[in-house]
């Protein structure tokens, strides 16, 4: 089968061999469970709960308050401990019975043939899913078609391309007919006729096990994939797969595609056949920890946890990291939850880490442009971020940057060209609202 890719890119080391052979264990449940109210893209969740009240497994404890907003249920049956400020966001402690009482709303939803659309849609919605390859944008409204849209093709991202990760390589593994059921739940929900699976080359095991599950769908393509970051990106995706180009400040549903994740189609998967609620999902924890491992954990279980989890530090660490390397953000507080965004906990000991070299001037090599998969001139971002000359940075498409970091990784410089142009998409969108 002809491997497809996008123009660009780069080819960092991809380190999986420490967890790409490793099965799913289920992780120890917590004492204690902090579930914050912000775990999406949108409007933090309302509390539905208060201190002293008694919940249940998979109860509705945050209530989305806008369209692009979350639900958010309780990962343990217990008692709430407080409702409060956690790490800056509003949050439901809930002291775990280890009864895992399930509430009277879990019920399986039926058959995949018998829900329409709409039904499909507001299952999602009540489950509170969202897409679980880290951005947490709320997939009821990723499936929710604007008038004048036509989306006919579906794809799901089983690329992972950030280093280190290995949940959805082992979730296709593992979950193969649950991906495929999601796929079809996600084809139904925008009458989709194409589905397509793109996955790495570097994942021969997930690759054949796609093939396998799919032997009976005639509308559902598995599209190996090169090796190269940032392959999973959106629109990275739709041009290796499709061969189609995501216009300059547009969505891929104006190339007539959706995107989901793997672990999204498994989830929507438990919303359907059980009625389940997202209130734990699956985490690669990796690098300087004595047993590399991907788990299955309840959503608010302490970062710490899962670290002992998987037998503790070795040595010193010298950075705790949400996510990967390449797109992932370093940690301060072991205490604080993992959540739906949790995809990954990467350890670097110190001497990974080291002292960052000083940053010297750009040497105009251009490396930072070749790399580029959004096909931008990062120097010219970070020149402009530096003059202060944030409008101008609309011209150069600044808002095309997919954060990947691609830019920052070959600068024989040491520049940190993506925080510069972070902050210019930061100091453009104050400078917007100004004028609004």
């Amino acid at each position: 089968m002809k491997v497809r890719t996008f123009e660009q890119g780069i080819h960092p080391k991809y380190n999986k061999e420490l967890t790409e052979g490793k099965a799913f264990k289920f992780a120890s449940q917590p004492e204690e469970v902090i579930i914050p109210l912000q775990q999406h893209i949108g409007a933090p969740a309302k509390p539905l709960v208060k201190k002293g009240d008694i919940v249940n497994l998979g109860q509705k404890i945050g209530q989305a308050t806008g369209f692009v907003s979350a639900d958010i249920h309780a990962s343990v049956s217990g008692k709430v401990l407080a409702v409060e400020k956690v790490n800056g966001s509003l949050a439901v402690r809930i002291k775990n019975d280890f009864e895992d009482r399930k509430d009277e709303t879990i019920k399986a939803k039926g058959d995949l043939k018998d829900l329409s659309a709409e039904e499909l849609k507001d299952i999602v919605k009540e489950a509170g899913i969202v897409g679980l390859g880290g951005a947490t944008f709320p997939t009821h409204v990723k499936v929710s078609i604007p008038e004048g849209k036509k989306v006919d093709k579906v794809i799901l991202n089983g690329a992972e391309c950030e280093p280190y990760l290995t949940v959805d390589h082992r979730t296709m593994v593992e979950q193969a007919d649950k991906v495929i059921y999601g796929l079809k739940a996600l084809m139904k929900m925008v009458d989709a006729k194409k589905g397509y699976i793109g996955i790495e080359v570097n994942k021969p095991d997930a690759i054949e096990s796609m093939q396998q599950a799919i032997k009976a769908e005639d509308m559902i393509s598995v599209v190996p994939l090169e090796v190269k970051y940032p392959q999973g990106g959106e629109k990275q995706l739709i041009k290796a797969i499709l061969d189609k180009e995501v216009p300059s400040g547009g969505l891929p549903l104006d190339v007539g595609v959706v995107v989901n994740n793997i672990g999204t189609a498994v989830a929507i998967t438990d919303a359907i056949q059980t009625g389940m609620p997202l209130i734990e999902r699956t985490v690669t924890v990796t690098g300087a920890v004595n047993e590399p491992q991907n788990l299955i954990f309840r959503i608010g279980t302490p970062l710490s946890q899962l670290i002992e989890e998987s037998g503790g530090f070795v040595g010193t660490p010298g950075k705790v990291i949400f996510g990967g390397p390449m797109m992932g953000q370093a940690q301060s507080d072991l205490d604080r939850p993992a959540t739906k965004g949790t995809s990954g906990i990467l350890v670097l000991s110190k001497d990974e880490v080291g002292a960052y070299p000083q940053a010297g001037p750009c040497i105009r090599c251009a490396r930072c442009v070749d790399a580029c998969p959004a096909k931008l001139v990062p120097t010219a971002l970070v020149n402009l971020t530096k003059a202060d000359m944030n409008l101008k940075l609309q011209d150069y498409h600044v808002f095309d940057c997919i954060e990947c970091g691609s830019c920052t990784y070959v600068c024989p410089a040491n520049i940190e060209v993506l925080q510069w142009v972070k902050l210019g998409k930061e100091n453009l969108q104050a400078e917007l609202r100004k004028s609004e």
